[in-house]
């Protein structure tokens, strides 16, 4: 039997997710994939990076939020040196 190396699989999962069309399939994959917590955690990180591109301070981002300052941190080096946040979250 072949391996199917990590990078492979990593590979297809984002292909995969490349190819949905809209929201409602969007989140019916989202909720096979993942427990409701993953998912509530990853829309966390959505919300502050935007609140971050907006301006936002970290404790304002807090109060708003159910994010730690220590995955606030991670989210924000993510949007000053990522590539992910800033070029999807400018789309909207």
């Amino acid at each position: 039997m072949c391996q199917i190396s990590k990078q492979e699989k990593l590979d297809a999962l984002f292909q995969l997710l490349a190819s949905i069309d809209n929201a409602d399939d969007c989140r019916a994959l989202f909720d096979d994939l993942c427990t409701v917590k993953e998912v509530e955690n990853m829309a966390e990180r959505v919300f502050a990076a935007k609140l971050l591109m907006e301006g936002k301070t970290y404790n304002q981002i807090i109060a708003q939020s159910d994010i730690s300052s220590a995955t606030l941190s991670r989210v924000s080096r993510c949007v000053q040196y990522g590539n992910g946040y800033s070029k999807l979250l400018k789309k909207e």
